[in-house]
């Protein structure tokens, strides 16, 4: 196989296409970039640390300085990663044309953002000067490695990467990802099932505003799907974060809605991992590993969002069993579910997250007509551009009862505590989510490029639909291999909530990025519901949202790499 970048064929490739001594040249980019990213806290400390603590007002004064840090530090990781990526490959003997094309344009590509203006979003760009950086501070990429890799996203290496990509139309992937053996034959099983039971049907599914069948579901079940991370000796698989992230990033490539229906199983076992009495673990884990226990998470209040501190829905002991009142919206999947995860506050004048509690609160599945049958609950559906198989909810309690021992951990003032260790989970999985978006996009926008004629010929014949392409492939590498890494950071029981928000946040602007360039595309028809790209671009942009929005990502990140 070829060794790197210096034994392809040159002939098919066009004169310099490939770097010299690619990555090696990318391995060597790695300190001058860490040392920018250092030199870039080192002016925001000045700025919202004066005193080497953070101070929250002048953080928010600074709050494009300090987004902006967060993006450059996730762009640095990122790059990392991909370097990290083609090192195991070449390891391997696997890192070809195609490997080869994605990491020299993808280095390209964000060196000269970084350089010259990095997209927070499609009309926030990020200077160096936003970060106090200085033409002199950016001096490494006038030199080698740097400005020899910054010439790397030529038109003839997106024109040859889409050309590899058009031999290789039929694979799930383009690029070799570097999972091992069994995580690829789970993404095959995977894709398999999303290719023949999920696509077909989920473009119906959204204009119909339908929820799942059940019969899929049920399938997913026996797939083991809901228990794919709880351990065996409570009925589930007791496999990997990173299969989470294949099994995920598959079915969502088929619909997020599927794709999704195991985030809530994720977060409702890892609250009773970590936070339940054994009691607890055993009443509930074998039922959620099975399927045959659908949980929602009901966190979310009106007035309140990202702010989770400040929520006021309440819980107060009466006798053995605790009496809910209060309002909840965006609910996720809330009408067909057996347990609500509910987060409440059950400590007397306390305004903030220290009076949280957490409960497991039993209810009966409803219907679409229906949602809610138990006393003490109502609400009502939420309708959404996209994402719409599991449906949204507002959920209103009343007097509604939870007995005693669904009480999370016996404790009291611990929900927010309990909530946000599994954040890294549920981020991970997010990420997965919209790289598996991402590669629809990719798939869908390149089939109706080849398909579509214009002018005599094919659509992706016309460079700036191929260079939108070949984007899209070199970005979801990037996304997958920053998701794939925070995944394996968890594994190995590190602490990953920075990984898993970097991952979050970059592979969400990808997705919505693949989405938007799938559907230009298709130009007209892409505005056409009957076309399935219509549905991905409204399923790409909750992305950026949920499970923390762009602009609290970005903050979180921020603040922890300061402190």
């Amino acid at each position: 196989m070829p060794h790197d970048g210096q034994d392809l064929p040159q002939g098919a490739l066009g004169a310099a296409l490939l770097i010299e001594g690619l990555t090696a040249r990318t391995e060597a980019a790695l300190p001058p970039l860490e040392a920018l990213l250092d030199q870039a806290k080192a002016q925001l400390a000045a700025r919202v640390a004066p005193d080497g603590k953070v101070q929250a007002a002048l953080l928010d004064q600074e709050q494009r300085a300090a987004h902006g840090f967060a993006w450059l530090a996730t762009y640095v990781e990122s790059l990392r990663q991909m370097q990290g990526w083609a090192a195991r490959l070449e390891g391997e003997g696997k890192f070809g044309e195609m490997e080869a094309l994605i990491l020299q344009i993808g280095f390209a590509e964000y060196l000269n953002q970084i350089a010259g203006g990095l997209p927070m979003t499609q009309n926030e760009i990020l200077r160096p000067a936003d970060l106090g950086l200085s033409r002199a501070d950016l001096a490494a990429f006038d030199a080698e490695p740097l400005a020899t890799l910054m010439n790397g996203n030529t038109p003839a290496a997106r024109a040859r990467l889409v050309a590899l990509m058009r031999d290789n139309a039929g694979r799930a992937t383009f690029g070799a990802t570097g999972l091992d053996e069994e995580l690829e034959m789970i993404r095959d099983q995977f894709r398999r099932f999303a290719d023949e039971e999920v696509a077909p049907h989920a473009h119906e599914w959204h204009l119909k505003d339908e929820l799942i069948p059940m019969e899929i579901i049920e399938s997913l079940a026996e797939m083991g799907v809901f228990g794919l991370t709880i351990p065996e000796e409570f009925g589930g698989l007791g496999l990997s974060k990173a299969s989470m992230v294949v099994v995920s990033e598959e079915l969502s490539r088929g619909y997020i809605g599927v794709g999704s229906l195991g985030t809530r199983t994720e977060i409702a076992a890892e609250l009773i991992i970590c936070g339940g009495t054994d009691e607890q673990k055993a009443k509930w884990l074998p039922g959620l590993a099975s399927g045959e226990i659908l949980p929602t998470a009901v966190f979310t209040e009106p007035n309140t969002g990202s702010d989770l501190g400040a929520l006021r829905t309440r819980a107060v002991q009466e006798g053995d069993d605790w009496v809910i009142n209060g309002n909840k919206t965006w609910i996720t999947h809330a009408a067909r579910t057996h347990v609500m995860t509910v987060l409440a506050r059950t400590v007397p004048d306390t305004q903030d997250y220290r009076g949280l509690s957490m409960f497991l609160a039993e209810k009966t599945p409803g219907t679409d007509e229906q949602p809610f049958v138990d006393p003490g609950i109502s609400g009502g559906e939420i309708e959404v551009l996209g994402y719409r198989g599991m449906k949204e909810y507002t959920v209103n309690f009343d007097d509604f009862r939870v007995k005693g021992e669904n009480l999370l951990g016996q404790v009291q003032g611990q929900g927010f505590k309990q909530l946000m260790q599994t954040f890294e989970s549920a981020r991970i999985q997010t990420a997965a989510r919209a790289v598996g978006v991402a590669q629809n996009a990719l798939e869908v926008g390149m089939q109706y490029a080849e398909d579509r004629k214009q002018f005599g010929r094919s659509l992706i014949e016309f460079p700036r639909v191929a260079d939108k392409l070949a984007m899209m492939a070199v970005e979801i590498m990037v996304a997958r291999q920053l998701t794939y890494f925070s995944a394996w950071q968890k594994d190995n029981d590190k602490r990953c909530d920075l990984e898993a928000g970097m991952a979050k946040l970059l592979a969400a602007r990808v997705a919505w990025a693949a989405a938007d360039n799938a559907l230009q595309i298709h130009g007209g028809n892409g505005f056409a519901l009957e076309y399935q790209i219509s549905r991905i671009l409204c399923d790409a942009r909750i992305l950026n949202i949920f499970e923390g929005a762009g602009e609290i990502q970005a903050q979180v990140i921020a603040r922890r790499l300061l402190n």
